[in-house]
């Protein structure tokens, strides 16, 4: 990672005196790459692509990770988890878990840890390649449901972390932000305030930053725009982190109320359309516009599109949308 500031102090001393002052950094460089590409398929699409692993053949060749809510884990067996992290391994699929870090449930940071760790314990006894977890919009939800003020954010979020690299130093950690409901400004504060609040207590900082952008609510708001998210790419890289960019239908929710409140036909298929359509609109505005982010994650939380296999289907389903944003998006694509 380049936290370029970071580095320049941390290498001007000999190599022992490196390893005592700058116990931070001597994490960071333990942990490994963030991956490329991380998935995160609707539903009941996981246990697809495991019956099913022919049928993904070419995406599967591009992913890093699959990301899975570490709540949402008890939704299948102890058995099917077993047997899937062991195929995941042979893969060379890691696991990324989004998790809380401030919640309504969990307002502070030891409260949260408290309930999640054995969740995370657990997955690895079974056999996960635990290799990142993403922290579920901690600013958004100190503001929004906790009504507290962006100070308690840093503090809680920054002991968070201090709690997960103490337990887990070689997981990297994420903040996940979504926008337009945060600002670029507030998201651009925030990781300035969060990274330097890490280092003043010694403990490594945030390994990425991940952006949900809700193209709809660009759209019918008229809030913010893709050109933004431009710009908040580019202040994260000068942050010395790297960007990641979340790929999904935000429409699908919208359209699909308003075509179940009219009566329409066909709504199935409308919504397995839709999320192709807009997958393909968002890879094309992201390219235009020369945003380049480190890691792509295509995933999806509301139930769209019905279908995750095959990645070749002559209609949409969640491979396809994402063999698509590989060919277009990701360089050394075979």
């Amino acid at each position: 990672m380049a936290h370029n500031s970071w580095h320049r102090f941390c290498f001007s001393g000999l190599a022992m005196a490196w390893l005592i002052l700058c116990p931070a950094l001597a994490a960071e460089q333990s942990r490994s790459e963030l991956p490329r590409l991380v998935l995160g398929p609707p539903g009941d699409g996981i246990r697809e692509m495991f019956q099913h692993p022919d049928e993904w053949t070419k995406v599967r060749a591009h992913t890093g990770a699959i990301i899975q809510a570490d709540h949402l884990l008890k939704r299948y067996s102890d058995a099917d988890w077993r047997q899937w992290f062991a195929t995941m391994r042979s893969w060379h699929i890691q696991l990324e878990l989004a998790v809380g870090a401030i919640k309504e449930w969990g307002p502070t940071a030891e409260q949260t840890f408290r309930v999640e760790a054995p969740i995370w314990d657990k997955a690895m006894r079974l056999g996960a390649d635990l290799h990142s977890i993403v922290m579920d919009e901690p600013l958004f939800a100190t503001r929004d449901k906790l009504h507290r003020p962006d100070d308690y954010a840093v503090e809680q979020t920054a002991r968070f972390v201090a709690l997960v690299r103490q337990k887990y130093p070689a997981l990297l950690i994420g903040d996940i932000e979504p926008y337009p409901s945060l600002s670029v400004a507030d998201q651009v504060n925030w990781i300035r305030r969060l990274q330097d609040r890490l280092r003043a207590e010694q403990v490594a900082p945030l390994d990425f930053y991940r952006s949900d952008v809700n193209g709809m609510a660009l759209i019918r708001l008229h809030r913010g725009s893709w050109a933004d998210i431009k710009s908040l790419s580019d202040a994260v890289h000068q942050q010395g982190l790297p960007f990641s960019l979340i790929y999904w239908a935000s429409g699908w929710p919208f359209l699909h109320s308003y075509m179940r409140s009219h009566g329409l036909p066909n709504e199935g298929l409308v919504s397995e359309e839709i999320w192709c359509n807009q997958l393909s609109v968002q890879e094309t505005t992201v390219r235009n516009l020369q945003i380049h982010p480190d890691q792509i994650v295509v995933q999806s939380w509301i139930a769209a599109p019905s279908r995750t296999l095959p990645e070749n289907s002559r209609t949409c389903t969640f491979t396809k949308s994402a063999l698509s944003v590989i060919r277009h998006s990701m360089t050394g694509y075979r």
